[in-house]
């Protein structure tokens, strides 16, 4: 077969592939509807944790846990969760560290009001 035959019908196929995945709508990114939806997703990917808090804040949930406080947030079209292991308020919001060397610190933009919530939350863990 030639190779530009052959091009085309690689070329295509994955633009077919691309094409019905988004039209049948699993290229939408995950949204954190409610706080039943944060803690469905968290012991998910930590079944041995104990969900004791769901704070909700703007595309993002803090996870009161048996293990501590955790943050779970959308990544593409699912989720991911990770223990905090530290939150600095920032102009933008709150930027997060994690236990985890392979997550980077992500800022969220929060309003002033989540922002100050989810402080005073981090120091009554930690006090």
């Amino acid at each position: 077969m030639p190779l530009e035959i052959l091009l085309a019908l690689v070329i295509g196929g994955i633009a077919g592939i691309a094409a019905i995945l988004h039209l049948t709508g699993h290229s939408r990114s995950f949204h954190i509807a409610d706080a039943e939806t944060a803690r469905r997703e968290w012991v998910r990917h930590r079944s041995e944790d104990r969900v004791l808090g769901v704070h909700l804040g703007k595309g993002a949930a803090l996870m009161e846990t048996s293990y501590g406080i955790g943050l779970l947030r959308p990544f593409g079209a699912d989720t991911v969760a990770h223990m905090v292991k530290g939150l600095e308020p920032t102009p933008q919001g709150l930027r997060v560290r994690f236990h985890d060397f392979a997550a980077p610190d992500v800022v969220l933009c929060l309003s002033e009001t989540e922002t100050a919530d989810w402080l005073t939350l981090w120091k009554k863990h930690h006090a």
